[in-house]
């Protein structure tokens, strides 16, 4: 009863909060943020009054399975940004861009925090080092997704920046593998080709396969409904089920088969729209009934940031050297990649800005970090301090940066006293 309840309040005050901070001019997704840090654990929640927040990380941990499902909902539907038509125009671009701003940022992340080791050693060993310059890759699709949707974002920049965030968060999760099998290497003494190499190579094409075949049987079974309500029913069922299986890890002797949900959703999303001819309706629709779960992720996820991870000197420092360096390497190799393959001024002026956002996928990187003997505390409030900044900056960011680009036009006057008449005419009833 405690846990419903306290998602009720959840869902109540971000939506709430979107009306709080209308003036502002603030994205809904950072208004969630906010309203989750006001009644989690370290605000409302430490009252103890049940219901009036979440008042423990261990009550957010009961709830994950809310993100899992956020999640592979918001990788599926940018699953439909890879349809064939749209690869064959923006698809060299996407492909270009996405892998080179991911490895610059990482290799600029890298390169400032080896310097930090010099001259910190007690606060930053190699390790730590190779682990942060990987999480600083990812990118949050989630936080992206919320704002082009929010602003009916449309235009060259739009098109392009939905399948970099995909690819973005593949490469990463690979950059992460590879980097973190080195720093468990390092500080273990012992190198491991299983963890290094092999497992994170079965990872990704185990993921591709799984997330094929659950397309294929998707696209399959749709044909025996007519009724949009029961297309809709078997999409969301599907969805469910990839995410379940994606949580399996199967033990294959010194290698391991295991799955991320991000790729097997976004490949789920991939396979169903370019093979189903009514996949474009039935994903709208999914897109409207997982609105109230990205509301509930994104409070959850401000409700799970630690405001504690101000109090060291030391994570602070780091993590704004991390903040500093990985938005550089996310606006110059965004820029530069996009000359190079030869977008239009206001995508390379722009592109990079619109990456900034980081959340679920690093937290997941941070979790498993945080298991690297010797380092994992430090990482993790370094990468839940940026975590924090950029939830509460980046949607912003991403709104002007699309703004700037044209992809966010403003409302017409014609249509503001459209609205105008027809509140007042509602009024008027009342």
């Amino acid at each position: 009863m405690t846990d419903l309840l306290s998602i009720s309040v959840a869902m109540f005050a971000g939506l709430m909060m979107t009306r709080a901070v209308k003036n502002l001019h603030l994205p809904d997704v950072t208004a969630y943020l906010v309203a989750g840090v006001l009644i989690g654990p370290c605000l409302l929640g430490a009252l103890g009054v049940p219901g009036l927040g979440f008042n423990s990380y261990e009550q957010l941990d009961r709830l994950a399975v809310i993100s899992d499902l956020a999640l592979g909902f918001i990788a599926f539907s940018i699953g439909n940004e890879f349809r064939l038509e749209q690869l064959r125009e923006t698809g060299r671009q996407a492909f270009i861009v996405g892998i080179a701003q991911a490895v610059v940022t990482t290799a600029l992340v890298d390169l400032t925090l080896l310097l930090v080791h010099f001259a910190m050693p007690q606060a930053m060993t190699i390790p730590a080092v190779l682990t942060l310059g990987a999480t600083a890759a990812a990118t949050a699709p989630a936080a992206t997704l919320m704002v082009v949707r929010q602003y009916k974002a449309k235009g060259p920049l739009t098109d392009l920046l939905l399948p970099i965030v995909a690819l973005d968060d593949a490469v990463g999760l690979i950059l992460f593998a590879v980097s973190f099998g080195v720093a468990k290497a390092l500080s273990s003494g012992a190198v491991d080709v299983y963890t290094i190499i092999i497992n994170p190579t079965i990872e990704i094409f185990a993921s591709l396969l799984l997330g094929a075949l659950a397309g294929l049987g998707l696209s399959h079974l749709e044909k025996f409904f007519h009724s949009n309500t029961n297309r809709l029913a078997m999409t969301i069922s599907f969805v469910f089920l990839t995410v379940a299986l994606s949580m399996l890890s199967i033990p294959m002797g010194p290698a391991t088969l295991g799955f991320s949900s991000l790729l097997v959703c976004m490949m789920l999303g991939t396979v169903f729209c370019n093979l189903c001819p009514l996949s474009k309706e039935i994903m709208d629709n999914a897109d409207r009934w997982t609105a109230p779960l990205l509301v509930l992720f994104f409070v959850i996820s401000g409700a799970q940031l630690e405001l504690g991870v101000f109090q060291q000197l030391s994570s602070v420092v780091i993590g704004l050297v991390y903040i500093i360096f990985r938005s550089l390497g996310k606006y110059i190799g965004a820029r530069e990649s996009a000359k190079f393959a030869g977008c239009e001024e206001k995508v390379v002026e722009n592109l990079g800005i619109t990456l900034l956002p980081q959340a679920g996928v690093a937290l997941g990187m941070c979790v498993t970090a945080s298991t690297l003997p010797g380092d994992g505390t430090m990482i993790r409030n370094v990468v839940l301090f940026a975590v924090l900044v950029y939830q509460l900056v980046g949607p912003s960011m991403t709104k002007w940066a699309l703004t700037r680009a044209g992809d966010i036009q403003p409302k017409s006057r014609e249509v503001l006293e459209r609205r105008e008449r027809k509140l007042a005419a509602v009024a008027g009833k009342k």
